[in-house]
């Protein structure tokens, strides 16, 4: 994990310090109540297992004073009923609160990674800078696993807990009112116990949390950079990084377990001391004939039964603090705001646009707004005296102006750290400028809804990602409602459709994760397919022909030329022979633009781009 990511992050968990936090638990309650009907009814069966559990030992000490009173003449028939409908009623809630609590469950869980997967999309590209895949996937598997378990049998436990908790109080305080308060008198001492216990677990299982989304962000960059860890040959000090996270986490989780360790062990004694008092004064009550021997045994029952919610609800205590500091995450992530999005005075402006006479009234859906036909083309692109840093690091861009008419091809040459890729994620509204504007046609691009802009955009990077599916369908990606017709014409223009007919299942052969069945070259020749099938009016081309070899450079570039006709376009070179036919070059260092113009101009010119057409010249010459 890189320095900026574990700054961020400890950043980011260092507000998650608080104590016992309703507000959290109002956001995840807000979830169960969209499945209320089956919310009420695991509360409903949990109600009936506790009234079940509360009429055993009454039927077993009424029993035992009957035969005690009337002998052989004691009517055992009726009591044998009474307790085979308590066997009945108890079986059938707790096998319909085991399917509810699953139910509610699965559901709880469904609806959070929807909502968060959701947002995650939102988010913007800096946001996904300062945090790791794995910490984010942590976030959505253990951290909602944890949080559902705890919403649906944790209100099992609530429900059941308290009703047999005061049930058995009003008929202990009924039968007998001065043994009952005996019993109650541990009461307030476990009222200290618990509140002593509360904020150190609640901070152990903070760390839990926390060291646990570390772990697998680095697992998951151990696997993504596998190769280059056995290229540079780091597997041992990789090992001794990760090493100190898991003794981190193995440290946590002990503190964490010796906690809870020593609260239920408390909570059984303090159960094992109110018994021990019941039986006591029970007994003396008994010998001194002011109390039934069916009571002493009820009230003893009552008194062990009591105290078994108790030390569940204990138990359920102990994982609501661990539950909590998941869900301060998984909340912190669904609630993340993303830094670049349509204001509300665009959703307003566009919602009147579109016959709304108001912009909350619409949608989430209905706010991506597609602009009128007299604006789908975008006519003219300027920066602005734009500037941009990524983060807290040094300016990348500044004072940097640029003008773009529609249809002009832009190519961008330089050092790599330039400036060039900066350029066209600003153009892509990856990213915002930290000073100046970008205009379309003559209007700030932060004005226009983002997902129209967008929308108008054809990307193609250097290292192109493929989605596990078959070849039509990471085609059809870039243009949903496309047919097969025009997947098949979209390849063939990129020079695709060959490879693509050699394979046995033609368009419909699985490319594999991430395209691993596919070569590097094949990959991109899709990738290239997928950008001009949605019919962009802006190129973006990324150092997209780098990776591949001459042969399938040129295949495409015949294709290119086709698709960049009447289009604004933005190229990114390594090869400076694919630039050649471009309206303008521009050569960018430092953030600036240093030269400008076309292939022949610059040459004349013989100066910074003459250099580096020459270098790469020889290079190509000479070789390696």
């Amino acid at each position: 994990m890189t320095t900026t990511s574990t700054t961020t992050i400890s950043a980011e968990e260092a507000r998650f310090e608080k104590r016992f936090d309703l507000r959290v638990w109002s956001k995840l309650l807000r979830y169960a109540m969209g499945h209320k009907w089956k919310l009420a009814g695991l509360a409903f069966f949990g109600f009936t297992t506790a009234l079940s559990d509360i009429g055993f030992p009454w039927v077993t000490g009424a029993l035992i004073d009957e035969v005690a009173q009337k002998g052989g003449d004691a009517d055992i028939w009726s009591y044998a009923w009474t307790y085979f409908g308590l066997v009945c009623s108890l079986s059938i809630s707790i096998l319909a609160f085991i399917m509810l609590a699953g139910s509610v469950r699965t559901s709880v869980a469904h609806d959070i990674r929807r909502d968060g997967f959701e947002n995650l999309q939102r988010l913007s590209f800096a946001y996904f800078d300062k945090h790791p895949v794995g910490w984010l996937m942590s976030r959505m598997t253990s951290d909602c696993e944890r949080l559902s378990n705890i919403m649906a049998w944790g209100t099992l436990d609530l429900v059941w807990g308290s009703t047999l908790l005061i049930g058995i109080s009003v008929v202990m305080l009924t039968m007998n009112w001065s043994l009952a308060l005996i019993v109650l008198s541990v009461m307030p001492v476990l009222a200290v116990v618990s509140a002593f216990f509360q904020t150190r677990i609640l901070g152990s299982a903070r760390a839990v949390r926390k060291n646990n989304s570390r772990i697998t962000a680095a697992y998951n960059e151990g696997i993504m950079g596998m190769r280059t860890t056995k290229v540079f040959g780091r597997e041992a000090e990789n090992l001794q990084d990760f090493q100190k996270l898991t003794d981190e986490m193995f440290q946590a989780s002990v503190r964490n377990q010796v906690q809870s360790a020593l609260f239920f062990p408390i909570v059984l004694s303090l159960g094992s001391m109110a018994t021990g008092l019941a039986l006591a004064a029970g007994g003396m009550d008994v010998l001194a004939g002011g109390l039934s021997i069916g009571v002493l045994i009820t009230f003893i029952q009552y008194t062990r039964r009591f105290f078994d919610p108790i030390e569940d609800m204990s138990h359920w205590f102990a994982e609501l603090q661990m539950a909590q500091a998941s869900a301060e995450r998984i909340f912190g992530l669904i609630e993340t705001v993303p830094e670049i999005r349509d204001s509300e005075e665009v959703i307003a402006r566009h919602a009147l646009d579109s016959g709304r006479t108001n912009g909350s009234d619409i949608s989430n859906d209905e706010r991506i707004v597609v602009l009128p036909a007299d604006r789908t083309a975008v006519r003219e692109i300027r920066f602005d005296a734009v500037d941009f840093a990524y983060s807290e690091g040094p300016p990348v861009l500044k004072q940097f102006d640029l003008h773009v008419v529609q249809g002009e091809s832009i190519a961008l040459v330089g050092a790599t750290g330039g400036g060039k890729s900066t350029i066209v994620n600003l153009l892509c509204r990856f990213y915002e400028p930290t000073a100046g504007r970008i205009l379309m046609d003559g209007q700030d691009y932060r004005t226009l809804p983002l997902h129209w802009l967008q929308s108008q955009l054809g990307i193609v990077l250097q290292t192109p990602h493929l989605f596990s599916g078959t070849i039509a369908d990471n085609i059809r990606y870039g243009n949903l409602d496309a047919t097969q017709e025009d997947i098949e014409a979209a390849a063939r223009l990129v020079g695709a459709h060959g490879f693509i007919h050699e394979f046995k299942g033609g368009y419909q052969t699985e490319v594999g994760e991430g395209g691993n069945q596919l070569s590097t070259g094949q990959k991109q020749l899709l990738s290239f397919a997928r950008a001009i099938i949605g019919d962009p009016q802006i190129l973006v081309m990324d150092e997209a022909t780098s990776s591949i070899d001459t042969e399938t450079e040129a295949r495409i570039q015949q294709g290119v030329e086709k698709v960049l006709q009447g289009r604004t376009s933005f190229v990114i070179a390594h090869r400076l022979s694919t630039i050649r036919r471009a309206d303008r070059i521009l050569v960018i260092d430092g953030g600036r633009i240093v030269e400008q113009g076309d292939h022949k101009s610059l040459l004349a010119l013989g100066g910074r781009y003459f250099e580096l057409y020459s270098q790469q010249r020889l290079r190509e010459t000479v070789g390696p």
